[in-house]
């Protein structure tokens, strides 16, 4: 693995080692899958799989960085008045 823009990618590619555990075991995705979506070997499925486990607190950091960067962002949206994001108004009847 090797560091791209800060966060650990996939040598030679652009895809973050968090994408892929992210979406073997937070969305369940069979590591096949993964490999077939991203253009990769099963081997380098597995291999991001390791390093991620291998250097958890990495990845916790990199997680709160993420989040920091989403609510920072967020609080810079200029909404119109009365816009609430994921506000759903009820439907008339």
């Amino acid at each position: 693995m090797r560091d791209i823009l800060d966060e650990p990618h996939i040598n030679g590619r652009r895809i973050p080692v968090l994408t892929i555990a992210e979406r073997v075991e937070g969305r369940g995705l069979k590591p096949q899958t993964v490999a077939d979506r991203h253009d990769l070997t099963v081997s380098e499925v597995y291999a991001a799989l390791l390093y991620y486990h291998d250097h958890p607190r990495e990845f916790e950091n990199l997680r709160r960085e993420r989040e920091q960067i989403m609510t920072d962002v967020e609080d810079e949206i200029t909404r119109p008045e009365g816009i609430v994001p994921g506000f759903t108004p009820p439907e008339e009847e």
